[in-house]
C-alpha cells in the first residue's frame, strides 16, 4: 500500500507539472500592430533574440517608430521584452535553411509580408551540414520567397560572425557567395536586396561565440534600419506609397505646400501641421516626394540657399530624394538636403536647401 502511496504523488506531480507546462506554452498574444506596414523578421535563434529576448527586433522597432512608421512585425513565433512594441517574428532557434525552407510558403501565405528580413544559415555552418551546399539552399529559399510573395521587399543579410576560428572561415565562404545570389536576382527585376551583417557585428560582441550582446544586436538594428530607408517601398503598403507628413524636429511643423498652390515654383514652408493634403507628402518607387499631384524639386543647378520648390512630376534626377538615416532628406542631383530657412521654427519659414549638417532644422520625422 505504500507503495502504492509513492505512485499516487508521483502522478499527481507528473499531472501538475503538464498542466503548468500547459500554463507556459499557452497561446501568443495577438499582434499589437495591425494595420501597420507587414515586416516578417525571418531566421534562426539570432532573430528569436537568444540571449537578449527580441533581439535586434528591439532596437529596429524603436528607430521605426521614433522615424513615424507604422509597422506591423509578422510571424508564427512570439517573444520579448516590453520595449518591443510588436514582438511577432519568424525565428526558430537551432533551424538551418532547409528547415526554414520548408515552411516559408505557408508563413509567407498566412503572414503576407510587404517586407522580409532574412539572416539565415548559421546553424548550417554548427551543425557542419553541408556546408558547401548551403549557398545552393539560401538560393532556392529566396526563390521561393520570390513565388509567394513576388510584391514584396526581400533584405538577404550576410550571417554575423562566429567565435570559432573554422566556423568563422566557414561562415566567410558562405557570405562571399550571397552577393552574387542576390545580384542574378534583382539583375532579374527581383525586388531583393543585400544587407552586409557580418561587418557589423564583431566577435567581441558576442555573449557566447554566436549570438550578440545587447549593443550586437543594436548594431544590428541599425543595419537593417538602414536597408530598409534605402529602398523605397519596403516601409509602405503593398497597394503602393501612401501620403504621410514630414514634420521638422526642431520646429514640431510640416512641410507645408502654402495655400494648396500648385503652381510651378511654389515654395514649400513650414506650418502647424493639421492632416490636410497640402501637407501629405507620398515617397514613390521613383524616389519623388509627391504632393497634390506635384513633385518636390531642386532646381537645377541648385546650390546652398537655393528654394526648394514643388513642380510638374518629370522623373529627373532634380525630383529624386533620399531618405537617409539619419532624419534628414537629401537630393539625389544636388547632394544638398531640405533645411527650414536660418533654424527658424515659426510658421511660414521657407524650406530650402543647403549643406548636410543633420541640425535640428534639417531632420524629418514621417
Amino acid at each position: 500500500m505504500r507503495g502504492s502511496g509513492r505512485w499516487l504523488r508521483m502522478a499527481a506531480l507528473t499531472f501538475a507539472a503538464a498542466v503548468a507546462g500547459a500554463v507556459m506554452h499557452a497561446p501568443a498574444a495577438a499582434a499589437e500592430s495591425n494595420g501597420g506596414v507587414r515586416v516578417m523578421p525571418l531566421g534562426d535563434s539570432i532573430t528569436e533574440g537568444t540571449q537578449v529576448p527580441g533581439g535586434y527586433r528591439i532596437g529596429l522597432w524603436q528607430r521605426l517608430a521614433a522615424g513615424g512608421y507604422r509597422v506591423d512585425f509578422v510571424g508564427s513565433q512570439y517573444n520579448g521584452p516590453s520595449s518591443l512594441g510588436d514582438h511577432d517574428h519568424e525565428g526558430h532557434p537551432g533551424w538551418r535553411i532547409d528547415q526554414i525552407d520548408a515552411n516559408i510558403t505557408g508563413w509567407l501565405r498566412t503572414s503576407t509580408p510587404r517586407t522580409v528580413l532574412l539572416h539565415i544559415g548559421t546553424n548550417d555552418i554548427l551543425q557542419n551540414s553541408n556546408v558547401s551546399g548551403a549557398p545552393g539552399r539560401l538560393s532556392t529559399l529566396i526563390d521561393h520567397i520570390i513565388a509567394a510573395a513576388p510584391n514584396a521587399e526581400i533584405f538577404v543579410a550576410t550571417i554575423i560572425p562566429l567565435g570559432n576560428a573554422g566556423q568563422e572561415s566557414a561562415a566567410r565562404t558562405f557570405n562571399a557567395a550571397i552577393p552574387g545570389i542576390v545580384q542574378s536576382r534583382a539583375n532579374a527585376g527581383k525586388h531583393v536586396h543585400l544587407v552586409d551583417m557580418h561587418s557589423v557585428v564583431t566577435t567581441a560582441e558576442l555573449i557566447d561565440g554566436v549570438h550578440p550582446t545587447a549593443g550586437g544586436y543594436d548594431k544590428m538594428a541599425a543595419a537593417w534600419y538602414t536597408a530598409l530607408r534605402s529602398v523605397p517601398g519596403s516601409l509602405e503598403t503593398s497597394g503602393g506609397a501612401t501620403g504621410s507628413a514630414l514634420v521638422g524636429a526642431a520646429s514640431g511643423r510640416c512641410l507645408d505646400v502654402p495655400g494648396s498652390n500648385t503652381t510651378n515654383g511654389t515654395q514649400p514652408i513650414i506650418w502647424d501641421c493639421s492632416g490636410n493634403a497640402n501637407q501629405q507628402w507620398t515617397y514613390t518607387a521613383s524616389r519623388q516626394l509627391q504632393a497634390l499631384g506635384k513633385c518636390l524639386d531642386a532646381p537645377t543647378g541648385a546650390v546652398a540657399g537655393a528654394k526648394a520648390q514643388i513642380y510638374s512630376c518629370s522623373g529627373q534626377a532634380n525630383q529624386q530624394w533620399t531618405l537617409n538615416a539619419d532624419g534628414t532628406i537629401s537630393s539625389v542631383s544636388s547632394g544638398l538636403c531640405l533645411d527650414v530657412y536660418g533654424a527658424a521654427t515659426a510658421n511660414n519659414t521657407p524650406v530650402v536647401l543647403w549643406t548636410c549638417t543633420a541640425a535640428a532644422n534639417q531632420r524629418w520625422n514621417r
